[in-house]
């Protein structure tokens, strides 16, 4: 078996075993409401332990890529994606070792995985770094700002367990309807992955001429029918769809698709879920929340942003800075990646500033840290696929 073969093995059993884990979780909540602490402590080590196992493979993973690649393995959006979604795990389990909560994995690991399954709907193969991209600061950066990133993402898991724990959602009201939205918005990333390989499975293929930003001519092919169509395209594929909207070169018009696309399969996804278990999707995850302790969640998701934030900035915005001005001789540029790391950065500040200064605790910090993660998912999500810029190749 050759380093990719495998490298793709140990990414398989990683995920098996969050999703493995995320059940056993699962067992240790339920067993934590039981009389017999016996089973909360079998079903808690069980989880844990099955954990730490997907995390070994998926640093196996990590690391067999990197040495097939020949260089660190984040430098397009599978990469990327995968390396997040196991420091994701990473952070878990430190956390997890600090304050012994099961609720924490069964909340942190789906999240993991739907980051992996995001990711693995992007082209898995390993290609040469383009020129931009060949500089030891693509490891110093990137990886950094993942790890800032994957820390802050275990503040949104303790701020969504508290909302859980301590909104009524037998009553309508404004928190109900919002952390329902949070729940929407996670079924459309199974949507994008339904999406995915649906037309993948139907042999979807269209090409396009068009022209760039540049003015100049360029080929693209479309792996799900064009919503969206690239700056004055023509179709290449005969009786290929007429694209019912064209956009600007600014916008990548094909990954607009891929999220509209995603948006509607997760919709109908979100629709049938509601219709089959009539109940709203957080009503069900509740009461995995309730025996959770308030105070520790909110100690959690403050300690992690505390944590996350200094990481964050040390990745996302120093380290590129430096790292833009020995690529492009400025140390700022006001692509859309940079505008949404400091955009990122500005508000895990204000977070600070309001919990420091205005004791803003419980319920507004949870909506905080919940909204903070919302803002990382759409600089990974939209940024990445719609807006075109320097960090286009990602």
């Amino acid at each position: 078996m050759d380093l990719v073969s495998l490298s793709s093995s140990l990414l398989f059993i990683a995920f098996v075993a969050y999703l493995i884990a995320t059940f056993l979780f699962g067992g240790a909540v339920k067993g934590s409401s039981s009389e017999s602490s016996k089973s909360f402590e079998r079903w808690g080590k069980l989880a844990i332990s099955v954990t730490i196992l997907g995390f070994i493979a998926n640093i196996g993973y990590f690391i067999t890529r990197w040495i097939a690649a020949g260089h660190a393995p984040v430098s397009n959006l599978f990469e990327f994606t995968t390396a997040f979604g196991m420091m994701v795990v990473g952070a878990f389990i430190l956390i997890y070792f600090l304050y012994r909560i099961p609720a924490l994995g069964l909340f942190a690991l789906p999240i993991a995985i739907l980051i992996i399954s995001y990711a693995s709907m992007f082209p898995k193969d390993i290609t040469p770094l383009i020129p931009a991209l060949k500089s030891y600061w693509l490891t110093v950066h990137v990886i950094t700002a993942a790890l800032g990133e994957s820390i802050l993402a275990i503040s949104a898991v303790a701020g969504l367990i508290w909302l859980l724990k301590n909104i009524d959602l037998t009553k309508k009201s404004k928190q109900r309807f919002w952390i329902e939205a949070v729940m929407y918005v996670g079924v459309l990333v199974l949507g994008f992955v339904v999406a995915t390989t649906s037309f993948s499975l139907a042999d979807y293929k269209a090409e396009y001429n068009y022209v760039d930003k540049e003015e100049k001519t360029a080929k693209i092919e479309y792996d799900m029918p064009p919503i969206f169509g690239m700056n004055k395209s023509e179709a290449i594929t005969e009786n290929a769809m007429v694209p019912l909207v064209e956009m600007p070169p600014l916008v990548n018009a094909k990954k607009l698709t891929i999220v509209t696309w995603s948006v509607i399969f997760g919709t109908v996804l979100y629709l049938l879920l509601r219709l089959i278990l009539r109940k709203r999707i957080a009503a069900i995850l509740q009461p995995f929340a309730r025996r959770a302790n308030s105070q520790f969640m909110d100690e959690i998701g403050y300690r992690s942003v505390l944590i996350g934030f200094p990481v964050f900035t040390l990745g996302a915005l120093i380290f590129a800075m430096i790292w833009a001005h020995e690529a492009w001789s400025r140390f700022w540029g006001w692509d859309p990646k940079e505008v949404w790391a400091l955009i990122t950065w500005l508000f895990y500040a204000v977070f600070l500033h309001l919990r420091l200064t205005k004791g803003w605790h419980g319920e507004k910090s949870a909506w905080l840290a919940l909204i903070g993660f919302i803002i990382i998912m759409f600089n990974l999500v939209a940024v990445n696929l719609i807006i075109a810029g320097l960090h286009s190749y990602a």
